[in-house]
């Protein structure tokens, strides 16, 4: 991972250079061809996964920096809890909660689908729409009405979501570089215009995996922070040559927070680990009793303990709005923000530099959200709004009736030019 960083940071600074200096409004002499283009308008969700509000400030974003200062941005975004990719990405796309939509973590099992555990590397689980089926993201809406679409990697969008797919998707593939990325996505606005999508979205995972590897507060972070402004510079300039007037908006899911082995809390020295199942753990843990052993894992679990608290999934502070859905693990524990629950010794040796899941209030939890097009304002700054208002926002977008949510427009309204 060094070393790639290494071998692109300079080619990366040089292209910011380059990004930076092209003229944002700059368009080529219209003709019938661009009269054409002008009057359609995608509407682009852009997530750079782990994008922390304050990685604008680093120096090496003068792409998304120019967006923000000619169009919208807002102090920052906050996230459903848990603050993690699934669940998130999910939420920014139905409006509704993780206990609402049911994606409730990265890892989850569930009663009613036995054996199986969902989690991120296992695409039969992933591609099997039954964990995605409480709840219709835009792309499956906007199917259902006309509305053609193009998802880039977004979680969720390889299932058959009510037996609906996008018009056009790919299957995840981490190997493929930000820059082909966004080629794929202006490949797909070159499509006729009968089968151009007016709904796309993009995915960019590099920053994370620096934040997990590296830490945030570190020169790889940095060096990916930049590679993700040049694959919006190189995004943006495509709209421009294409003569598109798109309106795009860019979040993050989540933020990171700086870990170590040292801060971590070990549940094996808790409870009996014999008494009951880990179902996730790390910023936060879930924890299933083994059959009639909830009463001798309670007894333990929920004393007061040091950077650490638990609760039984119905006694979670109302705040996290979290809890109802049956796919939680009967036990929570949340850590404070920096400091890891791991099962066991072996997994605190390989606990990793950055992470998150943690308090969605948390200042380190926060995300982003940049707003840039002919429907946003211009040099508008919003409060701090929660992100399951960007689901209204986009379905009012693209033109499509928005089904009920959590979400609400009033939150984003003030990013609109009407």
């Amino acid at each position: 991972m060094k070393s790639f960083y290494a071998k692109t940071f300079a080619f990366t600074l040089l292209a910011l250079s380059l990004a930076a200096c092209a003229p944002m409004s700059q368009k080529p002499v219209a003709d019938a061809a661009t009269t054409r283009a002008a009057e359609y308008r995608p509407v682009i969700l852009v997530s750079i996964d782990g994008f922390k509000p304050d990685y604008l400030n680093r120096g090496v974003t003068p792409r998304l920096n120019a967006l923000a200062a000619s169009g919208v941005r807002a102090e920052t975004m906050r996230p459903s809890f848990p603050s993690i990719t699934f669940p998130n990405h999910y939420t920014l796309v139905t409006g509704l909660r993780p206990d609402h939509h049911g994606i409730v973590g990265n890892t989850m099992e569930d009663s009613k689908i036995p054996g199986v555990r969902f989690r991120l590397g296992n695409s039969s689980a992933v591609l099997d729409r039954r964990w995605w089926d409480e709840a219709e993201p835009v792309w499956v809406t906007a199917e259902k009405n006309n509305v053609r679409s193009a998802i880039m990697f977004w979680p969720g969008s390889e299932a058959a979501i009510h037996g609906v797919r996008p018009s056009e998707y790919r299957p995840f593939d981490g190997k493929l570089s930000p820059s082909d990325r966004v080629d794929t996505m202006l490949a797909w606005l070159d499509k006729p215009a009968s089968s151009r999508p007016q709904f796309l979205t993009l995915y960019f995972d590099q920053v994370d995996h620096a934040g997990h590897e590296f830490g945030p507060d570190t020169p790889e972070v940095t060096e990916a922070v930049a590679s993700a402004d040049v694959a919006i510079a190189r995004l943006m300039e495509g709209l421009r040559t294409r003569n598109l007037d798109a309106n795009v908006i860019i979040v993050s899911d989540h933020g990171m927070a700086a870990t170590s082995p040292e801060r971590t809390v070990q549940l094996d020295k808790i409870v009996n680990p014999a008494l009951y199942t880990v179902v996730t753990y790390g910023s936060y843990a879930g924890i299933d009793p083994k059959p009639g052993q909830e009463e001798a894992v309670a007894k333990d679990l929920l004393k007061t303990h040091e950077h650490m608290q638990c609760w039984k999934k119905e006694n979670i502070p109302a705040r996290y709005e979290y809890g109802q859905n049956p796919r939680v693990p009967r036990f929570v524990c949340l850590p404070e923000v920096s400091w890891l629950v791991m099962p066991d010794a072996a997994a605190v040796a390989k606990a990793g530099k950055g992470a998150h899941g943690y308090d969605n209030q948390s200042k380190e939890m926060q995300a982003l959200f940049i707003a840039n097009g002919p429907a946003f304002k211009q040099g508008a700054v919003l409060p701090t709004f929660d992100n399951v208002s960007v689901y209204p926002l986009i379905m009012k977008l693209i033109h499509v009736p928005a089904l009920p949510s959590d979400g609400k427009l009033e939150s984003v309204q003030g990013a609109l030019a009407q």
